[in-house]
């Protein structure tokens, strides 16, 4: 398992243990993180599972396609970390990343 945490705007926290091969959302919503709501259930189009990842995480996930660019374009708070959870999909090398959870979500 690889442990991730989420932090809530108001500061909490949540730590998980992600199973690797499904998506940060997928793993999200499994274990009841408040904020991930995934309204098109992980088909990148609707951005309600946005998140910021830890910067010293960045380069250790996939590009952003031009879907999950245009989807994150529509956020009024999108930031140079800003991921859709459903676009990132979990590995060993995630293992101890910071997720923070937008304010705009909760």
């Amino acid at each position: 398992m690889v442990s991730i945490t989420f932090i809530q705007h108001n500061g909490d926290e949540m730590t998980i243990d992600a199973e690797e091969g499904r998506s940060l959302m997928e793993n999200a919503i499994a274990k009841g993180v408040d904020g991930i709501d995934a309204d098109c259930g992980g088909g990148c189009a609707c951005g309600t599972c946005h998140v910021f990842i830890s910067e010293a995480f960045i380069d250790k996930l996939s590009a952003q396609d031009e879907l999950e660019d245009a989807m994150l374009s529509m956020r009024p708070d999108r930031e140079a970390n800003s991921r859709l959870s459903c676009q990132v999909q979990v590995t060993e090398a995630l293992d101890g990343m910071v997720v923070n959870v937008p304010e705009y979500q909760m």
